[in-house]
């Protein structure tokens, strides 16, 4: 197939999403080098055709497939699924729901720190709340890093929701623009009367590394009700481990010891 093909293909896909620049801060390509591919005069390397064809969910070869097949197989993708799905899936989580105990008094905001996926050796320190809707309890989270190049801020936000069974507290959450990031965590409750911090593990993936699945643990930092949300969200970002406060960095090291067959995080 012609380079024409590929670029094609490439900026019909692109055309779901914002602008170019997204999705070159979201799959890492430099924003010069992916006009390129677009312009059709560079063919990508065999990792960046990699990261590309896992950023859209496509494999390689319906990459370079023609055009008008590749238009038909990407919109048929992003059909919503019928109504009648409802029908299984709301009932499954009304059930859980009813089974869940209270969570009124984990209500309000917290500082989420974990280990970053998507730029190792970095914590990332992010903004979530925790409310009650009605009978649902539900989450959101923003994540805020900065972009060296450009000086702006890249803003990522999260939704789900929050279950309390099995003496832990069950999260689950995905990324809200392009709705193919999942994560879950799973944290000890507090049996103090206050709450400062909730440990945990969470799992996911990396946005930008490709689509490796990955692991570490989490700590929720207490904030309280009432916060000022842009001062917080200021101080939110990625963080060299040395800048977290050392009580938190403690709980974040994700070692697993030479006698462990998997992950596991103790109660603190």
């Amino acid at each position: 197939m012609t380079n024409n093909t590929f670029s094609a293909n490439l900026g019909y896909a692109c055309g779901f999403y914002p602008s170019i620049a997204y999705v070159c801060r979201r799959i890492g390509i430099n924003r010069q080098q992916f006009n390129k591919y677009l312009a059709g005069t560079v063919r990508p390397s065999r990792y960046n055709m990699r990261r590309i064809s896992d950023f859209f969910g496509v494999t390689e070869a319906e990459l370079l497939s023609e055009p008008t097949g590749f238009t038909e197989l990407f919109s048929l993708r992003r059909i919503p699924k019928p109504a009648h799905q409802d029908d299984i899936v709301v009932p499954s989580y009304q059930r859980l729901s009813r089974l869940s105990a209270p969570l009124d008094r984990y209500c309000g905001s917290y500082f989420r720190y974990f280990y970053s996926f998507s730029n190792p050796g970095y914590v990332m320190r992010s903004f979530a709340r925790l409310e009650r809707k009605d009978e649902a309890y539900l989450w959101k989270n923003i994540e805020r890093e900065l972009n060296p190049d450009t000086g702006t801020a890249e803003i990522a936000k999260y939704e789900g929701v929050a279950l309390f069974l099995g003496e832990r507290i069950n999260i689950m959450e995905y990324e809200t623009l392009l709705a193919s990031s999942i994560t879950q965590m799973i944290l000890y409750p507090s049996y103090q009367a206050g709450i400062d911090y909730l440990l945990g593990l969470q799992t996911g993936g990396p946005i930008k590394r490709g689509r490796m699945p990955a692991a570490s643990r989490v700590v929720l930092q207490y904030l309280g009700e009432n916060v000022d949300t842009r001062r917080a969200l200021r101080e939110c970002g990625l963080m060299c481990p040395e800048a977290v406060a050392p009580r938190i960095a403690g709980l974040l090291d994700n070692r697993v010891s030479a006698d462990s067959w998997v992950f596991e995080v103790e109660q603190q």
